[in-house]
């Protein structure tokens, strides 16, 4: 089977970034220069845009995962993305979202209903937890503490 079939394949199944497919196409032992001309050929038909599969990372990772900014451009990074795409879509898919209620929305989900955190322990582990998720440290440390003077 050819290079450019398997590519077709594989991103009927789901959007893929140019990087996966170069990579999955390499493991299935496609030569290096039919894997080359496949990626061409499936660019120029534009089954495969870095930016399109960088817009459904970003929505899914805010409107699903509910993460923050680095948490999102960390993804499209891991995606095999150029920086700067990452970036680019990261800071458009926030300019679309509330920062605040997404972090917010975590904070709660993560309490379970409960307003306040137990004690100080907690405290730390939500700390990490949010700053995990890709929120800016400065925000959830006030959201920590607006959480703390209910």
């Amino acid at each position: 089977m050819s290079a450019y079939v398997d590519g077709l394949k594989m991103l009927a199944r789901r959007e893929l970034s140019e990087a996966q497919v170069r990579q999955r196409l390499t493991r299935r032992n496609h030569p290096g220069d039919a894997v080359d001309a496949a990626i061409d050929r499936l660019r120029e038909e534009r089954a495969i845009d870095d930016e399109r599969v960088a817009e459904a990372i970003a929505r899914t990772q805010t409107s699903v995962k509910r993460r923050g900014e680095l948490r999102v451009r960390r993804q499209i990074e891991q995606a095999g993305i150029v920086p700067a795409t990452a970036r680019r879509v990261a800071r458009r898919a926030f300019e679309a979202v509330d920062a605040d209620e997404l972090l917010k929305a975590s904070l709660q989900r993560r309490l379970r209903g409960r307003q306040k955190a137990a004690n100080q322990l907690e405290l730390r582990r939500l700390y990490r937890y949010l700053v995990g998720q890709g929120f800016e440290p400065a925000t959830v440390l006030a959201a920590l503490k607006r959480l703390m003077t209910r």
